[in-house]
């Protein structure tokens, strides 16, 4: 069985005689410090890089979508120049996701 870490969007979903289950989405919380954050053409198609500046871990590139569903519903392809979106806090993350 395999386990990933819990940076992971598949850290929840179940695994099952080697079959990782339908995707269970993990909440980020929106929360009233949240930072408004507009993505600049460094960050263009690149969650994974802005997660490594915020977070320090690459493997949070999901976390963008799952906080900002309205605006990101390609965790990619929607990451674009000129998307508003919130950030959560990496204290944020490792209270929720245990990070």
């Amino acid at each position: 069985m395999a386990e990933y870490a819990p940076s992971s969007p598949y850290y929840t979903t179940s695994i099952r005689n080697g079959v990782l289950g339908v995707l269970n989405n993990r909440r980020i919380p929106k929360l009233v410090d949240d930072q408004s954050f507009t993505i600049t053409q460094t960050y263009n198609l690149r969650p994974d890089l802005l997660a490594f500046d915020l977070y320090g871990d690459p493997g949070y590139w999901w976390v963008f979508a799952q906080r900002n569903p309205n605006q990101i519903q390609d965790p990619l392809g929607d990451f674009t120049t000129g998307t508003t979106i919130y950030l959560p806090k990496k204290s944020t993350l490792e209270t929720v996701l245990g990070g």
